[in-house]
C-alpha cells in the first residue's frame, strides 16, 4: 500500500510531465494565426472607436483600456493620500491651533508654521502662516495622524502635483485652505502671514 508521501511524489511527477504535442501543434502556425486574429480585432476596434470619438460618436464606449488622463480620471480609494488641505472653521479661519506637532513630526521637514495669538481664550493660537513644500513631502501622512484638531487632511483626490519649477511645488496657506484657487502660472506667496479678518474675507469672497 502506497504511503501518503509516495502518493504526493507521484502527483508531483505527473504534474511536471509534459504532454506530447501533436504535429498540428508543433508547427505553431495555428497559434500564430490565433494571436494575429486577437491582435487585429483589438487594433481595428480601437482604431474605429478613436476615429468615432473624434466626430462625437460612441462616446460612452471606451476605445482602449488606457485611462485618457486628464480628460478621464481614474477612480481611486477614499483612503488614498493625495494633496493636502487645511480645514476651516465656520467663519473661514483655519482650524489649526499652531501647536507645531505636524512640523515637528514631519520626517521631510517640509512644513513651516508661524503661529499667532487668538483672541478667543479657548483657542489660544492659530496659524498665521502655514506653508508646505510638496517638492520635499514624502506623503507619509504623519501630519494628518498627529494633528489633535483634525486641521490637516490628505483627501482632496488631487494628483496634479507636477510643476515647472520648485516654487511651483510650494503650497501657501491660501492654497491649502482653498485647493485649486491658485493657477499653475501664479507664483506662490511664500510665508505669507494673514490675520483672522483676512481669513474671513477670503471665506466671503470665495
Amino acid at each position: 500500500m502506497a504511503t501518503l508521501s509516495d502518493q504526493l511524489l507521484h502527483r508531483i511527477r505527473e504534474a511536471h510531465r509534459r504532454r506530447t504535442l501533436s504535429w498540428w501543434e508543433r508547427i505553431y502556425l495555428p497559434a500564430i494565426a490565433q494571436g494575429l486574429w486577437v491582435t487585429s480585432v483589438h487594433f481595428w476596434r480601437n482604431l474605429f472607436l478613436h476615429l468615432a470619438h473624434r466626430v462625437g460618436l460612441f462616446r460612452r464606449i471606451p476605445a482602449a483600456v488606457t485611462v485618457q488622463y486628464p480628460d478621464e480620471q481614474r477612480p481611486t480609494a477614499p483612503r488614498l493620500r493625495t494633496r493636502h488641505r487645511l480645514m476651516q472653521r465656520e467663519d473661514g479661519t483655519p482650524r489649526c491651533v499652531g501647536c507645531m506637532l505636524c512640523e515637528t513630526v514631519c520626517p521631510a521637514k517640509c512644513i513651516y508654521i508661524v503661529p499667532g495669538e487668538h483672541p478667543d481664550p479657548s483657542v489660544e493660537k492659530y496659524a498665521r502662516s502655514f506653508d508646505l513644500d510638496l517638492g520635499k513631502c514624502v506623503y507619509c501622512g504623519y501630519c494628518v495622524e498627529v494633528c489633535p484638531e483634525d486641521a490637516i487632511r490628505m483627501d482632496t483626490q488631487r494628483h496634479d502635483i507636477a510643476a515647472f519649477s520648485r516654487d511651483g511645488m510650494w503650497l501657501d496657506i491660501i492654497e491649502l485652505l482653498h485647493p485649486g484657487s491658485r493657477k499653475h502660472t501664479d507664483p506662490p506667496k511664500k510665508f505669507i502671514q494673514l490675520e483672522l479678518e483676512d481669513f474671513r474675507r477670503l471665506k466671503q469672497s470665495g
